[in-house]
């Protein structure tokens, strides 16, 4: 058996799509071209690429966006001042601020502090407690949202099918296990220091792994026919002094063995951008929705307030308290 290679690069070119017919429709309803504000802090020269593409994917879909460049020695108090600030930005759609951040700032007061609705990223905790709760309304974290589009680009219906999810990160391993058990999947989580974890892998119709640890996952550990989704990506060196980019699957082996997998690089990662970009602008829709909602409400109220102006005596005359029987 040779697995089926998910292509995460042609159905993140078909969330794009999506999104810039997203973005067309708003506009032609009257509703402004969203924005996402991007937030870096330092000269870490990872990120400044990571966000370079993100604000060039932004753009092309259709979308504005704005970047906001800070100073390693950028204090706590500025930046929660910057993020208050587009909170409160009726032009900004989403907020994202690109992780990691220098050690003397508190990542977690940061996350609390963007907007749940501008929460483009899914970490805030009102978000993650609506993905707990399966409530709607909640702004998913564009890894785990990306895996679902990939596992169901290989099964119609997951629901019955066990899943096994090896990591237990806030960023990607507990919320996609969530996701997994609203689609009605029997969900088990695992991590590195699981002892059994050869045992687990073989009982999984779906195995979703995001550890960092490269190779983890052998060929031997996967049930054969299961769906791979390898969210790990780790540059290592590749003799010569050349580097390459693995995941946490030992992609050669489990090729033999599994149904479907994603490779690494091509497969999570541009699903995890593209499903950002799917994320402000399903903050942009529920922000046109509120608007509109406080319209009518306004509507409404002036509507109900007609004849406020009149004769009490002419008003009183339409309501039981004129008489007492």
């Amino acid at each position: 058996m040779t697995a089926r290679i998910i292509d995460g690069k042609a159905l993140a070119a078909e969330v794009r799509k999506e999104v810039a017919e997203g973005v067309a429709a708003l506009v032609r309803d009257g509703t402004a071209v969203p924005e996402l504000a991007v937030v870096l802090i330092g000269d870490d020269p990872a990120s400044h690429i990571y966000v370079s593409n993100k604000v060039r994917q932004t753009e092309a879909v259709g979308m504005r966006s704005r970047r906001f460049v800070l100073d390693a020695a950028t204090t706590q108090r500025q930046l929660l001042d910057l993020i208050e600030q587009l909170n409160h930005d009726p032009a900004v759609s989403g907020i994202l601020v690109q992780f990691p951040l220098p050690p003397h700032i508190d990542t977690a007061r940061v996350v609390t502090a963007i907007r749940p609705d501008k929460d483009v990223d899914g970490f805030n905790p009102v978000n993650v407690g609506r993905i707990a709760a399966g409530m709607e309304g909640a702004l998913v974290p564009c890894t785990p949202l990306g895996v679902m589009r990939l596992i169901k680009s290989v099964h119609e219906d997951i629901a019955g099918l066990g899943a096994l999810v090896v990591g237990a990160s806030n960023v990607v391993g507990r919320p996609m296990a969530r996701l997994l058990l609203q689609e009605l999947c029997t969900v088990s989580i695992a991590h590195v220091r699981t002892t059994d974890l050869e045992r687990r892998c073989k009982d999984a119709d779906i195995l979703v792994v995001a550890t960092g640890v490269p190779g983890l996952i052998r060929g031997k550990f996967i049930k054969p026919g299961a769906t791979v989704i390898d969210v790990g990506i780790t540059r290592i060196k590749s003799g010569a002094g050349t580097e390459k980019l693995v995941g946490d699957v030992a992609f050669e082996e489990a090729i033999d063995v599994a149904g479907a997998i994603t490779p690494v690089p091509g497969g999570v990662g541009p699903m995890t951008i593209a499903c950002l970009l799917a994320n402000t602008l399903s903050a942009a829709r529920m922000e046109a929705a509120r608007s509109k909602a406080a319209e009518a409400d306004v509507t409404d109220a002036a509507e109900s307030t007609e004849g406020l102006g009149r004769p009490a005596s002419r008003n009183l005359q339409r309501n039981d308290f004129n008489n007492p029987h």
